[in-house]
């Protein structure tokens, strides 16, 4: 069996109500022939939507094939003892050129306990916003499942949300069970369970061309949702160059933030047993590993494999790079 080596995808863009032309205008990626592009999956084995290798001798072949015939090498001694054949993360840019419905996701629990695969807790990096730009993250006043459908019934909440102004560099964790919604001028990158199960609760009293509102989940979405108010929602976090800085851990993902501008620097993961993504959100640099150069630029991403002990980034121009693992 040939050596595994950092394996780059094609994206897979999702058309959607809400979507705009950021992947592209901003992104650099072609999503045509579509009108305008909400997602662009960057990594995913969720079925139906899998991943593709573009560069190297195992071009062509999609991610969860490479993980049947790889497993440990690809992405770990415990990650493939805990999930299988199952990539356990999805990594996506999203444009927001519209509201996103509020909603929520379960949690493993509750997915579980109804069938439907993983719950999904997610964390959200700002690439981009427009004055003024928003999300929802929470609700701003404590609720019961009453107080909560009484606003739902009388159209009111929108009122009672959290809502956060966004900018550039901004982190939002968004564990299961969080309400939540994107504003319009939004352009981010996510990081995911994977899981694509998610219960509508509000969507803006929207219609498609034919006059027909989306799905809601209502009564799904009712015992996922944690009605606490939190004391804080926006993650903070160190901005400094040339090194790793954590952005987001959890049992189901680490996403930290890497920021390049005149200095190369060694990656050693050979204590790591997970898969490392890199995902290039500006800028441009390229990867050594075994005397070979992968280049990465803007609206890229490379898997290095959990085989791989050591690699160099060296950037180009000013770079920076969320580096996802387990």
């Amino acid at each position: 069996m040939n050596e595994l080596y950092p394996l780059k995808f094609k994206p897979i863009f999702k058309d959607k109500i809400w979507g705009g032309d950021k992947i592209q205008s901003v992104m650099g990626l072609d999503f045509s022939p579509l009108a305008n592009c909400g997602e662009a999956w960057m990594l995913s084995g969720v079925e139906g939507s899998p991943s593709i290798v573009t560069n190297g001798f195992l071009a062509g072949n999609e991610l969860n094939e490479l993980l049947e015939v790889y497993m440990h090498d690809l992405v770990g001694d415990d990650v493939y003892e805990k999930f299988g054949n199952e990539f356990p993360v999805l990594i996506k840019l999203i444009d927001a050129n519209d509201w996103l419905s509020i909603q929520v996701h379960p949690d493993d629990e509750l997915a579980a306990r109804r069938k439907i695969g993983r719950g999904k807790t997610e964390m959200w990096y700002v690439l981009g916003a427009d004055k003024n730009a928003q999300l929802i993250s929470g609700f701003k006043q404590k609720l019961n499942k009453q107080t909560y459908l009484e606003h739902l019934q009388n159209n009111t909440l929108p009122e009672i949300m959290n809502y956060e102004k966004v900018s550039e560099g901004d982190v939002f964790f968004m564990p299961a069970g969080r309400v939540h919604a994107l504003g319009p001028g939004v352009l981010l990158a996510e990081i995911q369970e994977t899981s694509d199960t998610t219960y509508r609760i509000y969507d803006w009293d929207r219609t498609d061309d034919e006059g027909k509102s989306r799905e809601l989940h209502i009564e799904e979405a009712l015992d996922a949702i944690d009605f606490e108010v939190h004391k804080k929602y926006r993650t903070d976090y160190l901005r400094e160059e040339d090194k790793s800085v954590r952005l987001a851990g959890c049992e189901h993902f680490t996403t930290n933030l890497i920021s390049l501008e005149k200095y190369a620097i060694e990656k050693d993961y050979s204590t790591f047993d997970s898969f490392v993504s890199l995902l290039c959100t500006e800028g441009k640099a390229f990867i050594k590993y075994n005397d070979e150069q992968y280049d990465i630029n803007a609206g890229e991403l490379i898997l290095v494999p959990a085989s791989i002990e050591n690699i160099f980034i060296s950037p180009l121009q000013k770079t920076k790079l969320l580096e996802v693992f387990m």
